[in-house]
């Protein structure tokens, strides 16, 4: 559940962004495979990939999390 929790977030923050999965994937240095991955829960990111990819969303990492404001 935790994993779903995190790809959920991430793909609604990227689609607010309007960046589609190969631009973004490109941006935070994975392949889009692995970003694919982790947006439907099959695979926990590190917390440095978390923070790269909340610095590349230009958001606070409790954010990302679902602890912030």
């Amino acid at each position: 559940m935790e994993n779903d929790r995190w790809g959920r977030r991430i793909r609604a923050f990227r689609k607010l962004k309007r960046m589609q999965q190969v631009e973004f994937s490109r941006k935070i240095g994975i392949s889009t495979t692995t970003l694919s991955k982790i947006e439907r829960g099959e695979r926990i990111p590190s917390v440095e990939l978390l923070m790269i990819i909340a610095q590349a969303l230009a958001i606070d990492i409790q954010e990302l999390k679902g602890n912030g404001p």
